[in-house]
């Protein structure tokens, strides 16, 4: 029981030596990694950099002791970030204090909300957010996270806006304002890490870009030549503290709240089972991850945390160095720590255009071009879905731009099986193999007394009508000389009853014209509706078939059904034979 909610406590006794030199290094240098990007994140999310810091504390150490993955790095990141200052910014809050305990508050609400649907075990939630919504809206995301930190590089202030061309206008409108130095600064800045990323990737240079912006600040006097600096850091570790409650708030929090959380837990499970594949020694288990990612969170706010998930980039540094388990979390957070209780004040000096590069940077890498190149080549469709996300979330907003994503993919998967693919069989010359004759034309023989048809879905009410006018269309294009009928069932796993109600009609209209129905290939649960929907007896036990060509024998040479055919054929948990 309790290793199920504390997997921690399925791999510590085999813990080693070696686990931990690997889990050291590695948690080093996520610490490491996580001091620059904590800071830069909780500016995305219109925080105090501080606050970046105290999300990579509480949040990592619950993760190490409830996460499945031993290699997923939790913490701030730059979705999550964007998306919280998208829906607390819309709530236009006077000052800044309420805008952080309105924040933190909402880190409360998502906790809750994943904790509860981890209970539930909900997390094929997840399945409803595809690839091409998450594809379109996260290089959406990234670029409208990179304009929001032109102003860091360029050393202007405008209002920050989720829609790009309020923001373009907001920057095209103030770039006179450009100080050349934060300028040179912030260009240097991003030459310098696009420069160490060639060398190689798994050099700390977003910590080395801090320290030489602090050396830089101090030596050059940056301050009073007007290069905006970070300021006074509160020094020590966040205190245990319960969020404001914002009851008048909540109505407009809880949207925003179930958004982050679902797409939180996308991004974390995703990165999570692409890194488990590479580790036979332990399962993903999705719910674990949801109460894991919720507990972190919730926990995390009352640490004053803001939003926490999986992390693409250092979960991919963790593995690259070597971690082991979910120790590295808490030595990571072991060097937050440390950082938070004596080297805060090292950090007063960093001009935030560094920063502000480093996220730049870093959002690049979110913007794909080559999944949309494929899609447009193979899946039309699913370009076209992919590239309304993309626009609605430049354009219409954050939250609105992920949530109609998801509703198109909806609207497209209802349209596909409402509209499923349909096949007129025909046997492969020599053989019991039926296919498709509009794919295997010079192979095949039809019957002109026989309609074998295929419907590659299940029979429910939005597709009933669909494969009616489908069927009729074929038995016209039969003409008078039709006699057989017959439904190859094999892709259909479930009727419901207006389909039963529709099959009846159509059956008893069909025998009507001395036309014979048969089913072949009809699954269990299938062969169970047809019982306890009263259709065997409208059909007849007789006109049911294992497979399509004992069907077609029947029809042609009126050939009966062995003693095993019948039982397979008949066979149901709803009345046994």
């Amino acid at each position: 029981m309790f290793k199920r909610y504390f997997p921690i406590l399925s791999w510590i006794k085999e813990y080693n030596r070696s686990f931990f030199y690997n889990d050291l290094i590695a948690g080093a240098t996520l610490g490491i990694m996580l001091i620059p990007q904590g800071m830069a994140y909780a500016m995305i999310a219109g925080m105090p950099p501080i606050y970046g810091l105290y999300a990579a504390l509480v949040p990592q150490f619950i993760y190490a002791l409830t996460g499945t993955s031993r290699q997923l790095a939790v913490g701030p990141v730059a979705m999550d970030s964007l998306l919280v200052a998208a829906g607390i910014g819309a709530l236009q809050l006077s000052n800044i204090q309420d805008y952080i305990s309105v924040v933190l508050f909402l880190t409360l609400i998502i906790g809750g909300i994943q904790l509860i649907l981890g209970f539930l075990k909900m997390g094929f939630f997840v399945n409803f957010l595809s690839k091409p919504v998450i594809s379109g809206f996260t290089s959406a995301a990234a670029i409208l996270i990179g304009l929001g930190q032109v102003r860091h590089v360029l050393g202007i202030e405008f209002a920050q806006s989720s829609k790009i061309h309020t923001l373009l206008e907001n920057i095209f409108g103030n770039i006179n304002q450009t100080n050349i130095y934060v300028l040179l600064l912030g260009l240097g800045a991003i030459l310098f890490i696009l420069l160490m990323n060639r060398i190689s990737k798994k050099i700390p240079t977003p910590l080395i870009l801090v320290i030489l912006g602090i050396v830089a600040a101090v030596f050059l006097g940056l301050e009073a030549k007007g290069v905006r600096v970070v300021g006074e850091i509160p020094k020590g570790l966040p205190m245990l503290k319960v969020p404001n409650i914002h009851l008048s708030e909540l109505g407009s929090l809880v949207p925003i709240a179930i958004t982050i959380a679902l797409f939180g837990f996308m991004e974390s499970i995703s990165i999570g089972k692409t890194v488990e594949e590479k580790h036979a020694e332990y399962e993903l288990d999705a719910n674990q991850e949801l109460r894991a990612l919720g507990l972190s969170n919730l926990l995390g706010s009352l640490f004053q945390s803001f939003p926490v998930s999986g992390s693409f980039s250092r979960t991919a540094v963790n593995e690259q160095v070597g971690a082991k388990t979910g120790m590295t979390l808490i030595f990571s957070a072991v060097i937050i720590a440390g950082t938070l209780l004596f080297l805060t004040p090292l950090f007063y000096n960093l001009p935030t255009a560094v920063l502000g590069a480093i996220i730049i940077v870093s959002v690049i890498g979110l913007i794909d071009v080559k999944y949309p190149n494929d899609l447009f080549k193979h899946r039309k469709d699913e370009f076209f879905l992919l590239a309304i996300t993309f626009l609605m979330t430049l354009f219409i907003g954050l939250i609105e731009g992920i949530v109609l994503g998801v509703l198109l993919s909806l609207l497209l998967l209802v349209y596909r099986i409402s509209n499923p693919h349909i096949a007129v069989l025909g046997r492969i010359q020599g053989t019991n193999y039926f296919k498709n004759v509009a794919r295997f034309k010079e192979e095949v023989e039809v019957n002109t007394n026989t309609l074998i048809f295929r419907f590659d879905a299940q029979l429910y009410f939005g597709n009933k009508d669909y494969f009616k006018k489908e069927l009729y269309k074929q038995i016209d294009l039969k003409g008078v000389g039709l006699r057989y009928v017959i439904l190859n069932a094999e892709a259909i796993n479930y009727i419901d009853s207006s389909a039963a109600a529709m099959l009846e009609r159509i059956v008893k209209d069909l025998h009507s014209k001395d036309i014979q129905f048969l089913i072949a290939g009809a699954i269990g649960p299938t062969r169970d509706i047809f019982y306890s929907s009263g259709l065997i007896d409208v059909i007849g036990k007789e006109n049911l078939f294992v497979q399509t060509f004992e069907a077609v024998d029947c029809c042609s040479n009126q050939k009966g059904r062995s003693e095993i055919q019948e039982k397979i054929s008949l066979q149901s948990r709803t009345k046994h034979l």
